[in-house]
């Protein structure tokens, strides 16, 4: 299967958190949006690998996308590898999607800066029809950064306020890390004291300056291209 847009993560949750919206706009325009999970979340502090594995599929049922994969690397054990890079590379030539999405690089989670740097050095070697020469190399595909526990430098902002609804629902899907602990094992974490609720008034924050209710933001270390004005328009 080609993929229009890949989108890794460290965890499942993580391209919802940054960019639940943005998938579910284009998964409705009709692309094919697949996401990666890097790890199964194995060292979470609420719920089981099980449950996660769940719940991530609930949730990518719910935004539409084509496929939804798990590498199986280890949680907290991200790492510039040659292993972690290739396999990271093996799945980007798997889809030869034309973008893909990565964590942003500065996060206050170690994986998430780990995931970053991983897939940045994966879709360049993507490219190398020497590297992994069992497996052709593909063009390289354009790469965007989403942002997870801080925000960064914004380059690009995309209205999702229809799909702001879609978003909550997808974030909810993961009731073991976003809910009040319950049980005897369960213990409270950053993401159980009030965590959507701070997503949802940086999406807000970042739509204040276009007037936009709900934009999800995205930076790139690439410049990009775009065109100012159509010839014979006046509206500059």
């Amino acid at each position: 299967m080609k993929l229009d847009i890949l989108v890794f993560g460290a965890h499942a949750d993580d391209a919802e958190i940054g960019m639940a919206g943005t998938i579910a706009k284009h998964t409705a325009a009709g692309l094919k949006v697949g996401l990666c999970d890097l790890t199964a979340a194995e060292m979470s502090s609420n719920g089981t690998v099980e449950l996660r594995k769940e719940e991530a599929q609930q949730a990518a049922n719910l935004l539409g996308v084509s496929v939804r994969t798990n590498l199986g690397l280890s949680d907290r054990g991200l790492f510039i590898t040659e292993d972690h890079v290739a396999a990271v590379t093996a799945e980007i030539r798997r889809f030869a999607p034309a973008i893909v999405f990565a964590p942003y690089w500065e996060d206050r989670h170690p994986d998430h800066i780990a995931c970053s740097k991983l897939v940045e050095e994966a879709v360049f070697n993507a490219k190398l029809r020497k590297y992994m020469s069992d497996k052709p190399a593909i063009s390289a595909p354009q790469l965007f950064f989403y942002f997870i526990n801080d925000l960064g430098r914004t380059d690009l902002i995309v209205d999702v306020t229809k799909q702001y609804g879609v978003k909550e629902q997808a974030l909810s899907c993961y009731r073991s890390q976003f809910t009040k602990p319950q049980g005897a094992d369960a213990v409270s974490t950053p993401l159980t004291e009030g965590y959507i609720e701070r997503v949802r008034s940086r999406d807000m924050l970042l739509g204040q300056r276009r007037l936009i209710p709900y934009a999800e933001g995205f930076a790139t270390k690439v410049p990009y291209a775009v065109d100012l004005f159509t010839p014979g328009d006046q509206t500059l």
